[in-house]
């Protein structure tokens, strides 16, 4: 399965970053891929969802997540996490500080779609 691909939601092209049921080794890797696709899209113009349900994470794993945040940001429109509880909330704020962005939370990927296209 392709773990960072666009996906089409009411009619709007989404980047979906996967990092669902993943290892912090698959973290890490998964996060490592993504600059590769945002980074050819135009400045300002990419919706980008990361869903992290069921992953688990190290410190170690989540430098990589927080340095592709902070590559990514010139090329972002908006973007959207979805959690479920599984990562402390000091490594969500670390990324916030590190990448100069606020990415808002969603418990669901329903939910956060609708976010991203609203």
């Amino acid at each position: 399965m392709d773990r960072v691909r666009f996906i089409t939601h009411r009619e709007q092209q989404i980047l979906l970053v996967d990092f669902t049921d993943c290892t912090p080794e698959e973290v890490a890797d998964v996060a490592d891929q993504a600059p590769e696709t945002v980074t050819r899209e135009p400045l300002g113009s990419v919706l980008l969802l990361a869903d992290f349900s069921r992953s688990q994470f190290t410190r170690e794993a989540f430098e990589h997540v927080k340095i592709t945040a902070a590559l990514h940001r010139p090329h972002l429109k908006r973007s959207a996490w979805v959690l479920t509880e599984n990562l402390p909330k000091a490594l969500q704020d670390s990324v916030r500080s590190f990448s100069a962005r606020e990415i808002p939370i969603f418990a669901t990927r329903e939910e956060a779609l609708d976010y991203l296209v609203s």
